[in-house]
């Protein structure tokens, strides 16, 4: 899927419907964006569940690397 936004004079951009709704992106969402060789992508980040943090932290584990995860979204 393709879709094409402008840019506002406050520099900020609509995320396309037909987007959105692929995705089930919802108000209070987070994106990421990233930017290499020149190309932006964006992901969409969805708010982790208690389930989720639960399966990411490691068991005797290392609370660094385990904060590194949960707000990288892995």
């Amino acid at each position: 899927m393709t879709s094409k936004t402008k840019i506002s004079e406050g520099y900020s951009t609509v995320l396309p419907a037909e987007i959105r709704k692929a995705l089930d992106l919802n108000p209070g969402d987070v994106l990421q964006w990233d930017v290499e060789d020149g190309l932006i992508t964006i992901k969409p980040r969805k708010k982790m569940t208690l389930t989720g943090i639960c399966g990411v932290i490691s068991n005797g584990g290392n609370a660094v690397n385990d904060k590194k995860k949960i707000q990288s979204g892995e």
